[in-house]
């Protein structure tokens, strides 16, 4: 035996000190392999929206209602199945709903207790018992585990069940107990969640999302180009910033900056006033209109909103002369804009008439330099959002949880597009004067967004840093995938042709069977069995457009959460499940609220579509996990082994 197998296995026998504990775990992680595979539940683009993102979660995108088929097939009405998965739901509300219609809630109690019993053992039956265990709630941990347990060795199981159930009633614990089922179900009906990606901005809650997904059992994230702004913002890049708060403002979300973090916005209200307090500033109107603000915040609002624009467009320009290779020369505006005329010429040398010709900031002969006033606007914002220790945690959870794509069970997951060329070979993308693409491309981007967090070096913190808002933006950006962001363009100019951003060559040789196939194979995965999964771009199902490509090989799944989509999209976008019996995409309609699903009973799952059915249940064996756990059973096998031939001794 090597020296490094030796030391390895003396290590896994600190573990396993004795045949039968080594014995004992090879038994037990082979009847795992023999178990169906884990739900795997995808989501994408959720922006903030946190009331539709939560009613998602709760039904699995439908894995709830279609376990509550599978249990009750036709002994239920659908009516019944309906108000079964409501209450699976939203439990507290569903219960208050029924108590003001209810006459005989005891009867009601029990009705309900045996139902949730039963969907609760079918539920959990897939995992090993110690697993349930784990994910019981402690309070009723030990009465939970006996209901769902078959028994064996009692004769009338109908008695004991009912005696446990009575007893329940009897001293007023069925609605907790009630709920406690309810929120297991949703626990272990889906097993691992993959949130594709631009959790931020636009929608008003994405800090309550962020909460939600810290405590969420089993996740991983890729991240969106609104996410890593927000990352950008979090260590303090300043363009980065800018954005964010113009972004919050544009949406009428600032609420989300001061109540969800914390972060004052008094020294850039102060300053918009004091600049532009005659400058009506109507091109920069909140977006939404929101009903919450009066005349005087809408007034401040617009104010704010042109400081901040203003703050970005000089730092962009900034940026894009400090960093070349970026290739970001269209955001050097400022410099084509002519006071006298009113107009402005574009990077590309065309002419166009401006929407306002306000600009008390810009220094003619230095248009990308901050006034005394910016800058400290600017680092009062930069302590505030270094120091906010509830921003840090989400920006951690990003960073423990996430990347920039993630290859799983078979599929490769990311949030935007591969830099291809017309011809679909992969684009060589200039980082710092290192020449990347594919696979190595991501790979280093995503050092250069863990670099921008921890490392100490003031040189490469900073580049780290930059490139966060070239990830956001950039023309290359696997994340954006356009040829530029106008969004100086949409603010001020009216010809809309202006504002059109070409899309990379991926949308468009997505349907591209040989093309696709080399991507998955760059990526490590088997193009004949693999699929691609990724979210960005809002499905156009009203013209006709189709989320699934090449034949099933690519998934598009933006989940169409954010209202401002719908009036292209038609519906509320899509999420994809994949259970051990394939892959389902499933459409949405719109959320309303909480209050409606319960009180109508109606759920927002409109459709869902077999993409791919396994000819046989998949187990545990069959996936990533899977692969891990017959790497360690072979291991423990060679520690038995060494265990009997004395070449380690046990301790007992």
């Amino acid at each position: 035996m090597k020296t490094e197998e030796l030391r390895y296995l003396q290590r896994l026998a600190e573990l396993y000190p004795t045949i039968g504990k080594a014995s004992t775990e090879i038994i037990n992680l082979q009847s795992i392999l023999n178990l169906p595979k884990g739900t795997e539940h995808f989501l994408s683009d959720i922006h903030g929206e946190y009331e539709a993102f939560s009613h998602v979660l709760r039904n699995g995108s439908g894995a709830v209602r279609k376990k509550i088929d599978d249990v009750f097939g036709h002994t239920l009405s659908n009516s019944d199945k309906r108000s079964l998965a409501t209450l699976v739901y939203y439990p507290k509300e569903k219960i208050a709903y029924v108590k003001k219609k209810e006459t005989d809630m005891e009867n009601w109690y029990k009705i309900t207790l045996y139902r949730l019993i039963e969907l609760c053992k079918t539920t959990a039956s897939k995992y090993t018992r110690s697993k349930v265990r784990k994910a019981l709630p402690a309070d009723y941990a030990y009465v939970i585990e006996e209901l769902i347990t078959e028994k064996a060795e009692v004769l009338d199981k109908e008695a004991y069940y009912d005696s446990i159930v009575d007893t329940i009633i009897d001293i007023g614990r069925a609605e907790n107990f009630i709920i406690a089922l309810a929120e297991l179900i949703q626990r272990l009906v889906v097993d691992h969640l993959h949130v594709l990606g631009d959790i931020y901005d636009r929608g008003p809650g994405p800090h309550f999302i962020m909460d939600r997904l810290m405590d969420y059992h089993s996740l991983d994230i890729q991240w969106g180009n609104h996410d890593v702004v927000w990352m950008g913002a979090a260590v303090g890049q300043a363009a980065c910033m800018a954005t964010v708060i113009r972004n919050s403002i544009r949406y009428g979300n600032l609420d989300i900056l001061e109540d969800g973090y914390g972060i004052n916005m008094m020294p850039l209200a102060a300053f918009a006033m004091e600049v532009y307090g005659d400058d009506p500033c109507q091109v920069f109107e909140v977006h939404g209109n929101p009903s919450n603000y009066n005349a005087l915040e809408k007034e401040l609002s617009r104010k704010m909103h042109k400081a901040i624009a203003m703050i970005q467009f000089k730092l962009e320009g900034a940026l894009a002369k400090e960093h070349p290779d970026f290739h970001m020369e269209n955001r050097c505006v400022l410099e084509g804009i002519d006071p006298v005329e009113g107009t402005v010429r574009l990077p590309d040398g065309s002419v166009h008439e401006l929407l306002d010709h306000n600009f008390p900031t810009i220094d003619w002969e230095h248009p990308y330099e901050l006034t005394d006033g910016e800058k400290d606007v600017m680092e009062r914002l930069t302590s505030a959002f270094r120091n906010c220790e509830k921003l840090q945690n989400h920006m951690q959870l990003l960073l423990d949880k996430g990347g920039l794509y993630k290859t799983y069970n078979g599929n490769l997951l990311f949030h935007g597009s591969i830099p291809l060329n017309e011809d679909g070979t992969f684009k060589e993308v200039q980082i710092y004067g290192e020449t990347c693409k594919g696979k190595a491309l991501y790979d280093k981007l995503e050092a250069y967004v863990r670099k921008a967090f921890f490392t100490v070096d003031e040189k490469e913190q900073k580049d780290s840093q930059d490139i966060l808002w070239y990830i956001w933006a950039g023309p290359n950006s696997p994340l954006y995938g356009k040829d530029k962001m106008t969004t100086f363009e949409r603010y001020f100019i009216a010809d809309k042709e202006t504002h059109r951003e070409k899309k990379n060559a991926y949308y468009h040789l997505w349907e591209n069977e040989e093309v696709v196939n080399r991507m998955l194979e760059e990526f490590g995965l088997d193009p004949e069995n693999g699929h691609i999964i990724n979210g960005h771009v809002p499905v156009h199902q009203l013209e006709g457009e189709n989320p699934v490509k090449c034949g099933g090989k690519v998934i598009v799944i933006d989940g169409g959460f954010c209202e401002a989509y719908r009036n292209v999209t038609g519906i509320a976008g899509y999420t994809l499940i994949y259970s051990s019996y394939g892959l389902s995409l499933t459409a949405h309609e719109p959320f309303t609220s909480a209050e409606d699903a319960v009180a109508t009973e109606r759920d927002i799952v409109s459709n869902r579509v077999a993409v791919r059915y396994n000819p046989r249940r998949a187990l545990v064996g069959d996936t990533d996990n899977g692969k891990a756990l017959k790497e360690r059973i072979q291991e423990l096998k060679q520690l038995l082994e060494a265990y009997r031939k004395g070449v380690i001794k046990e301790k007992k």
